[in-house]
């Protein structure tokens, strides 16, 4: 693909808590491995003594940023002049086809929803994030930006999951599954029960009830939860992977010599493991059911963090994830 042919992807330099420095190294990673075009949004004086002699880099000039203590409708009202607001901006205007941010995901949300607004069909945007399923990625919707939620809520976060699973992820027909606690469809509380007979309705590829112990050896390709549950789900299976990493780590400091030998015989399959454990695989999940490609990615996101992210933006825009979203909810 042309260089001018690619994506331009506008990225909050100042969100995160390794910004601006890491922000900008994952974005000139992304566009030194010809993922896309990039537009850094920050403090200039601050981006520029990072760019190294890649000169030829857009930035949109912000002085001001949004705090990651902020509350969102703080955030929201003071949007204009910050990194966060006019990188969603560039998004709004179409001067660019997706936005990235490390920063506070409460004010990412609140600011993309006042700018941006829902696709019509669709109440609340909700967080996709993908969990390294045994078998393949797995769509957890929403994993964090409603944590109360209506029932017919849940079912648009079905609708969305499925587009994104398609659109993003290759997968012709997903699974969706309701993430309850038992399989037996009369299992879980009212709001689950009452969400699951709406996407038994939905022309959706619906099997029914996904126990937690089921998500990650992929019992479906789409799971439902609210955004409560969903944030515990992805935050353990986080914690997880962190916690394996080190339990091999210190395994292997206190090993025997023989011990130590065979963990260095290993190192490449223990290396696999934990990348595919590692969140920044991934590097970021979609806000669905925006009218623009927002993708939110972890505070702590180090440089290729950022390059993953930017890539998954990249992706969610070429394959029109918010034209597909929209075709489902108006059909």
């Amino acid at each position: 693909m042309n260089g001018a042919d690619l994506p331009l992807i506008a990225v909050d330099a100042m969100g995160g808590d390794n910004a601006p420095a890491e922000i900008v190294a994952g974005a000139l990673l992304a566009r030194r491995d010809g993922l896309a075009r990039v537009a850094l949004v920050g403090d200039r004086e601050r981006i520029v003594p990072l760019l190294g002699d890649q000169t030829d880099v857009e930035i949109v000039h912000a002085a001001a940023e949004i705090a990651m203590d902020a509350s969102p409708a703080s955030a929201a009202r003071g949007s204009a002049g910050t990194s966060l607001g006019e990188a969603v901006e560039l998004v709004r205007s179409g001067h660019a086809h997706a936005v990235v941010s490390a920063g506070n995901s409460g004010a990412f949300l609140a600011v993309a929803l006042i700018r941006l607004r829902t696709i019509p069909g669709i109440a609340r945007p909700a967080i996709g994030a993908v969990l390294p399923g045994r078998r393949g990625p797995v769509v957890l919707c929403d994993a964090g930006a409603n944590v109360d939620c209506k029932p017919e809520w849940m079912a648009q976060f079905g609708v969305m999951g499925s587009a994104y699973a398609r659109a993003a992820l290759g997968v012709a027909n997903p699974r969706v599954g309701i993430v309850s606690v038992g399989e037996e469809r009369s299992k879980g509380n009212a709001q689950t029960i009452e969400a699951a007979a709406l996407l038994e309705g939905l022309p959706l590829n619906f099997i029914g009830n996904v126990e937690g112990k089921d998500i990650l050896v992929n019992a479906a390709d789409v799971v439902v939860a609210d955004g409560f549950v969903g944030n515990v789900i992805l935050k353990t299976a986080e914690g997880s992977g962190i916690y394996f990493s080190e339990v091999l780590r210190e395994s292997y400091e206190l090993a025997p010599l023989l011990g130590k030998l065979g963990g260095l015989f290993s190192r490449s399959v223990f290396n696999v493991m934990r990348k595919r454990l590692d969140y920044s695989t991934y590097g970021g999940a979609p806000l669905l059911g925006l009218r623009g490609n927002c993708v939110v990615a972890h505070g702590r996101s180090d440089r290729v963090a950022i390059r993953n992210a930017i890539r998954q933006a990249a992706a969610v825009a070429a394959a029109d994830l918010v034209g597909s979203i929209g075709a489902v909810c108006a059909a």
